[in-house]
C-alpha cells in the first residue's frame, strides 16, 4: 500500500504530538517530518517530498500564509492543508489565495482530520463548513451575466452546468436537467476545469463561490 506521506508544521507541541499519533495509526498514511517553523517547513518540503504539508498559520520565523506562498511557488505539486485556531479573515483569504486544499480549525474531529487528508490526496478541496459560510458570505453577489452570454471566462452553458455540479447533481443528473447528453456535460466540465486552472468539481465550485458567480441561494436551491 502506498502511504499518504505527511509533513506536520505545527506551533504547538502538544497538538503537533496529538496530530502525530493520531496519523500513525492509519495504516494509509505517514509521518514523513515534523516542525513548529514556517521556514524550516519550505526547507523540510524540499527534504522530504511530503503529499500533503498539513499548515498551522501563526508561527515564528515565517507565517503559514508566507510559508504557503513559498511552498506552492516551489513544489506545486504539494497539497497544503491548513489546521488553524485563527478564523481571520486576513489569513483565511490570503491562504485561499495561495490555493491550499484545505482549510480546517483546530476544533474538527479526528475522522473529520483524517477523512480530509484522504480526501486532498486524491486531488479534493476540503473547507470546513463555518469557513465556506464565510467565503460564501464575502463573494455573495448576484450573478450577471455580459451581452455575450459569458461569466468571466466561462460561457453561460458552462456556468449552468456549473451550478448543477456544486448542487451535488451527477453528470447524469445534470444532464437530465439541462436536456444534454452526458457526454456533452463531461466536455463542458472539462472545459471548465480547463479555463479556471483547476482538476475537481470542488476546486471549481470553490473558485465560482469566491468570485461570487455561484451564490448561496445557488448553493441550497434543489
Amino acid at each position: 500500500m502506498t502511504k499518504i506521506r505527511i509533513l506536520l508544521v505545527e506551533n504547538h507541541t502538544f497538538v503537533r504530538e496529538a496530530a502525530r499519533e493520531i496519523i500513525k495509526r492509519e495504516p494509509d498514511m505517514e509521518v514523513v517530518g515534523e516542525t513548529s517553523d514556517g521556514l524550516q517547513a519550505v526547507q523540510l518540503t524540499g527534504k522530504f517530498k511530503p503529499d500533503i504539508v498539513i499548515m498551522d498559520v501563526v508561527m515564528p520565523n515565517m507565517d503559514g500564509v508566507e510559508a504557503t506562498k513559498q511552498l506552492k511557488a516551489k513544489y506545486p505539486n504539494t497539497s497544503i492543508l491548513i489546521l488553524t485556531a485563527d478564523e481571520e479573515d486576513q489569513y483565511l483569504f490570503a491562504l485561499l489565495d495561495a490555493k491550499v486544499s484545505g482549510y480546517l480549525l483546530k476544533t474538527v474531529s479526528v475522522q473529520e482530520l483524517l477523512s480530509a487528508i484522504r480526501a486532498i490526496s486524491k486531488g479534493e478541496s476540503v473547507l470546513q463548513p463555518s469557513i465556506a459560510r464565510k467565503v460564501v458570505e464575502r463573494y455573495h453577489v448576484a450573478t450577471r451575466y455580459s451581452s455575450k452570454g459569458m461569466i468571466g471566462p466561462l460561457t453561460r452553458k458552462e456556468m449552468d452546468v456549473l451550478r448543477l455540479a456544486a448542487k451535488g447533481r451527477k453528470n447524469k443528473e445534470i444532464a437530465e436537467e439541462l436536456n444534454l447528453k452526458v457526454q456533452t456535460v463531461r466536455s463542458r466540465l472539462k472545459k471548465v476545469f480547463k479555463k479556471l486552472g483547476v482538476r475537481t468539481r470542488t476546486e471549481a465550485v470553490t473558485y465560482a463561490i469566491r468570485k461570487g458567480w455561484v451564490s448561496l441561494h445557488d448553493l441550497h436551491q434543489k
